[in-house]
């Protein structure tokens, strides 16, 4: 079984929302390149069955296309673009949500001996990985149950299943596997990077995050940079730039108010960062992003 037949299934079930009949599976088109654009990867397994994507995280650079897939084990913020799409060949692909209950159930069952030995210390947040036939069959084999609503309510968990243990089993296991071990090195920095999406205007210690995590401060800025490609502090500005930009898709003559919305005392250091990060002054992109409330009076 080869992408071709992936590539056919997904195409038979595109929505303009991404979503499906199958709770955690999404499917995308894109027929443009267009510019990186900043996101949160979420914790999913993405696969393209045609077209390459190209990702930032932090410093790290990351490309998938059909042969490889890709697991996100913590939600980072990430800059994308695609690689050579155009209409007539357009990017097409599947995202399935990672539920780390699912993962902590399938270990549990599993039992140790089943297993590979795990290596030690925190792992990339997100990696890439070669495709298996057996994970891309599962893979096909779920996406062709959207056409049998009959028989998705009862196969559909258990093919979830298979494709879960085809990825612990995989390239990329160690990683997956610490999405549902509650005390594993990914999931003290989960906790971190939590508080910070939750409290992004809020400063704050390393040393306070570190407590949290049950972590020595060293300990915990390695192994978050390891996890997140970025230090805690370079999380937190990346967190506020994409909040920042949302809020001012909808509020373009405010970047004032914005930047301090976003935590941002001085809206000059604001408007630095986000220059540096997005190519252009908050102002110019805000009226980029929402050309009526730029023109209006």
């Amino acid at each position: 079984m080869g992408f071709d037949e992936l590539r056919a299934a997904l195409a038979r079930h595109l929505r303009p929302d991404e979503a499906t009949d199958i709770d955690g599976l999404h499917i995308a088109r894109a027929d443009r390149a267009g510019p990186p654009s900043p996101s949160m990867s979420g914790t999913v397994l993405a696969v393209l069955a045609q077209g390459t994507k190209r990702l930032m995280v932090g410093d790290r650079a990351l490309e998938y296309r059909p042969g490889s897939y890709l697991v996100a084990s913590v939600d980072l913020p990430v800059t994308g673009s695609f690689v050579d799409v155009t209409p007539e060949h357009p990017a097409l692909g599947l995202a399935l949500v990672l539920e780390p209950r699912a993962i902590a159930d399938l270990l549990l069952h599993a039992g140790a001996r089943d297993l590979p030995h795990p290596r030690a210390g925190a792992l990339p947040g997100i990696a890439v990985a070669g495709m298996t036939a057996e994970l891309l069959d599962a893979l096909t084999r779920l996406v062709h149950l959207l056409d049998h609503p009959r028989d998705r309510e009862v196969l559909a968990p258990l093919v979830k299943r298979e494709i879960l243990w085809r990825l612990i089993t995989g390239e990329q296991g160690d990683a997956v596997r610490q999405l549902g071990l509650a005390d594993s090195s990914l999931s003290h920095v989960s906790r971190a990077v939590r508080w910070i999406q939750d409290h992004y205007a809020e400063p704050f210690r390393v040393e306070e995050l570190a407590r949290l995590t049950g972590m020595s401060p060293s300990a915990f800025y390695r192994h978050f940079q390891t996890v997140t490609a970025l230090s805690p502090i370079q999380f937190q500005k990346q967190i506020r730039l994409q909040r920042a930009r949302l809020l001012l898709a909808t509020r373009a003559h405010d970047v004032t108010a914005v930047a301090h919305r976003v935590g941002y005392d001085s809206p000059s250091q604001f408007s630095r960062e986000y220059r540096r990060q997005y190519g252009v002054p908050p102002s110019h992109d805000a009226a980029r992003l929402h050309p009526a409330a730029a023109s209006a009076p």
